[in-house]
């Protein structure tokens, strides 16, 4: 046998090793991998996720041999691309600030108490809804979960509710709407998707993209079904939070709380908030409007305002930085280079396959997006790799746009670095009883990643 194999043929066969094993150490030593990797470990160990942030920036940067001046440069630049958001948070904090001290999140609480009447299965269905309505209804995102949730803590651990069904039922209403549904963020998301797209070479429609990808959106809610009533399903005790008034209220029933004229002008607020937003296109705007109108019609006196602004960035505001941070981290990891690398890493192993593409395409999604933290700003990324990829093998326009859609949602839920998680977690931790790694990102990581990686790789075949 060993006759007929000529010199030539034994020096491929040597070649071809030598370059699968190039291939394989540029995947193995690749910055983008390494630095999510570190910072995944780090955030496990409960290292705080700005310093993980900032650690694992300067890995990747050293590990593609810039000078760690250049490092520092580009992370503090691209802090400033999410500095709107970070704004936006900081304002919404106050106004979430705002709603509390008038309370009226106090009466919204007692009211949801007296309506599921000890049926906690309703209280997750009411949040839920609620969740929902903050992207498509009522483009909010997570200002709302501070104003809500601690008050409703005390309701939570009367009826044993496992936290993490919570963290699972906001993260869901936080991401599988703008996946599914065409309206609020779900249309920016989705338009992006098809602008991508078609500025790659696969002209979609925004209108066509939630026609396919509703099927993820359909995967998240079964895994939902699973983690509320087969992970999670077993009562779980809490310790109770001493004098907090809204816990005698609700175990005394107490209806002495009235809404007042102060309530009302706070609720004119959020209104004034979502209209001018829509209006203006500016979240900033809209909550600085909402806040005039709060305080100019002394919904809240106007020697408190300081307080008030204060408690807001105390709400918000590590959000608003950790925003900051990924933006910086995000823009270190393109300019190492190691996006590019890891695909064409990947390439040599996929040998045609379609379903060996995709695998490869949702592997690279979630690495990027767990550590830049938003699934939209992953979209330009991802599209101009993967869309010529998708057009030589032949995938369908339907195919190719549930495969960005879950790729670049892939690592939203569970990332240490996103707000579908730092939302959950700031308003459940309210009374430090739940971890954000433990309770928040891994059951909101294996619950829902999973689903979209069975649903995109199904699509596929």
């Amino acid at each position: 046998m060993w006759s007929i194999i000529t010199g030539t043929q034994i020096k491929v066969l040597i070649k071809d090793a030598f370059y699968d094993k190039i291939f394989t150490m540029e995947l193995l030593f690749n910055p983008v991998l390494i630095s999510v990797i570190i910072l995944c470990l780090l955030c496990v160990f409960k290292v705080n996720v700005l310093f993980s942030l900032m650690i694992s920036s300067i890995v990747a940067g050293l590990i593609s041999k810039m000078p760690i001046d250049k490092i520092m440069n580009l992370f503090i630049s691209g802090m400033g691309q999410n500095s709107e958001t970070a704004l936006s948070y900081i304002l919404l904090g106050t106004l979430a600030a705002a709603m509390t001290h008038t309370g009226l999140a106090k009466i919204i609480a007692i009211k949801i108490s007296h309506f599921i009447k000890n049926n906690k299965y309703l209280l997750i269905a009411i949040l839920i809804l609620i969740s929902i309505m903050s992207q498509n209804l009522i483009p909010v995102h997570i200002a709302f979960i501070p104003i809500l949730i601690p008050p409703l803590l005390p309701l939570m651990n009367k009826l044993m509710l496992d936290r993490r069904i919570i963290a699972c039922s906001l993260a869901f209403g936080l991401k599988a709407p703008y996946i599914a549904i065409p309206a609020g963020f779900g249309l920016i998301f989705q338009g992006l998707i098809a602008d991508n797209m078609t500025n790659n070479g696969m002209e979609v429609l925004k209108q066509d993209v939630w026609k396919s990808s509703w099927v993820l959106g359909f995967a998240m809610f079964i895994a939902l079904l699973v983690a509320i009533f087969v992970t999670y399903r077993k009562p779980r005790q809490y310790k109770a939070v001493e004098n907090c008034s809204l816990e005698s209220s609700l175990v005394q029933n107490n209806n002495g709380l009235k809404f007042e004229k102060k309530h009302l002008i706070t609720l004119l607020g959020a209104i004034i908030t979502l209209i001018v937003q829509l209006l203006s296109g500016s979240l900033p705007l809209g909550a600085l409007c909402g806040l005039i109108v709060i305080f100019g019609l002394r919904a809240v006196s106007h020697k408190n305002m300081d307080f008030l602004i204060n408690e807001g960035v105390g709400l918000m505001g590590y959000i608003a930085f950790v925003m900051l941070v990924c933006a910086g981290y995000a823009l270190v990891l393109k300019e190492t280079g190691g996006i590019e690398n890891l695909i064409n890493s990947i390439l040599p192993f996929i040998q045609n396959s379609k379903l060996l593409a995709a695998a490869a395409m949702l592997f690279i999604g979630l690495i990027i997006t767990i550590g830049i933290g938003s699934s939209f700003g992953t979209i330009p990324i991802l599209a101009v790799l993967f869309m010529p990829l998708c057009l030589k093998l032949g995938f369908s326009a339907p195919q190719s746009i549930i495969l960005l859609c879950a790729a670049s949602a892939l690592g939203d839920a569970g990332s240490p670095a996103s707000d579908t998680t730092l939302g959950p977690t700031a308003g459940l931790n309210a009374d430090n009883q739940h971890n954000h790694i433990k309770d928040t990102c891994i059951p909101t990581f294996i619950h829902f990643n999973t689903a979209l990686i069975i649903a995109a790789l199904i699509a596929v075949l």
